[in-house]
């Protein structure tokens, strides 16, 4: 097996440390490194300081075989990545003619006038091996350096992604024999990472030293990512499924799907295949629900609509919940979510309803019903479910949990329909 080529990944910007962007870079870059056999391993993010970007490149130096860097590519004062690349180096700045040209036509194309901080940006180290940019002014370069590669970037997302997959991706590939890394992610939910690693403790044991497990918590689930790395790719491809398949039986209750799968798209697939309509009832939840059913293309073919009842007026007027369920039992209760599931589907003329209604904080609970009492449920013709969540003091948390616990219940149904 070849050897493993690991990379560091360097976010720099005060504005991503500031936290006034999110850094979505990292991500994708190292989604596309794993592809085509490189490792990344570590991910830094580091201001507009000259001493700073210098340190973090002595590190990463000694650690990566692979130092890919984004940002401060820019024409202003604070965009000062090249000048601290010369400084790492060694080396001077020197005009590129070639980046110059292309320069130039940018802002003759859009009939905008150069200044000289556009110029400056062909002024490129002197060892840098320039790489044209299609999509902005910012150059792509590439350096070789004491047995290391070094790349860097614009930290413009659409103008990152375009160099990196039409330029230095094929550039790295050529330049590195890696092994194949081959990913497969297994998605549960409804149960904790704690009880999910206990039942599969056997298997996890019994894994290849080639194939390695990883587990990512998220709202209300556990995404469990098998990696493999070999020189094969059918082989690998072949023994992730045969590990797939081990796991499966000790936890198939709580998969709800595998790699790129969302829940709103597994539930939105089951709706299609069933040839069922869905109506949503939400209160605690203030159409977040909605609005992840309606993140997937080509939801209207199942959606129908929502009714968020915030007051319980609309929770009578518009779903017909009886305004003696609530007198009796309140708006946070079994009575009243299985009314409101039920008078959702009815309203809106759908197969299937479901529901939210509780106490999302960080006030309004009730030593009976704390923040964090949520009452969800679900709708159809042969029956209506329904269930207590005790979540915590969080609003958003609890919101997010709602939707995934509401998701997978909704899905369970499907599947028994």
């Amino acid at each position: 097996m070849t050897n493993t080529i690991r990379a560091e990944i360097i976010t720099i910007g005060d504005e991503i440390l500031f936290g006034q962007i999110t850094d979505t870079n990292t991500q994708w870059i190292g989604t596309e490194l794993t592809n085509i056999g490189i490792r990344p391993f570590r991910k830094s993010s580091v201001g507009d300081q000259a001493d700073a970007i210098l340190q973090i490149l002595h590190e990463a130096h000694q650690r990566a075989n692979v130092i890919i860097i984004t940002g401060g590519l820019g024409p202003t004062k604070d965009d000062i990545t090249k000048k601290t690349l010369c400084t790492y180096f060694g080396v001077g700045m020197v005009r590129n003619e070639t980046a110059l040209a292309l320069v130039t036509s940018f802002f003759e194309k859009r009939g905008r006038a150069m200044t000289d901080l556009n110029r400056a940006q062909a002024d490129l180290p002197a060892n840098a091996v320039y790489i044209q940019n299609d999509w902005g002014t910012a150059p792509g370069m590439w350096f070789e350096h004491e047995g290391r590669v070094y790349i860097s970037l614009p930290g413009v997302p659409f103008e990152m992604k375009h160099l990196m997959s039409n330029r230095f991706l094929p550039k790295l590939a050529e330049h590195f024999q890696t092994p194949i890394i081959k990913h497969k992610m297994i998605r549960t939910v409804g149960i904790g990472e704690s009880f999910l690693a206990e039942r599969i403790e056997a298997w996890e044991d019994a894994l290849p030293d080639h194939i390695k497990l990883a587990y990512l918590p998220s709202f209300g689930g556990v995404k469990l990512r098998l990696t493999a790395t070999g020189d094969d790719n059918a082989v690998l491809d072949r023994e992730l499924a045969e590990q797939v398949e081990k796991v499966m039986p000790l936890i198939e209750k709580s998969v709800y799907g595998f790699d790129n799968d969302e829940l709103e798209n597994v539930v939105g697939t089951l709706l299609k295949e069933k040839n069922l309509t869905l109506g949503i009832a939400e209160s605690c939840t203030g159409g977040y629900v909605s609005s992840q059913i309606t993140k997937v293309p080509g939801a209207s073919a199942y959606f129908w609509g929502s009714i968020v009842s915030y007051s319980n007026a609309v929770k009578v007027t518009q779903l017909g919940v009886q305004p003696e369920t609530l007198d009796q039992f309140g708006a946070v209760s079994e009575e009243t979510i299985r009314q409101m599931a039920e008078g959702v589907r009815k309203a809106l003329g759908t197969n299937v309803g479901i529901a939210t209604s509780g106490i999302a904080g960080p006030d309004g609970g009730t030593p009976d019903k704390p923040v964090g009492t949520i009452w969800i449920a679900c709708s159809t013709d042969q029956r209506t479910v329904t269930r207590l969540l005790k979540l915590g003091q969080y609003r958003d948390q609890n919101i997010q949990l709602t939707t995934t616990y509401l998701l997978n219940m909704l899905r369970e149904e499907l599947l028994n329909q």
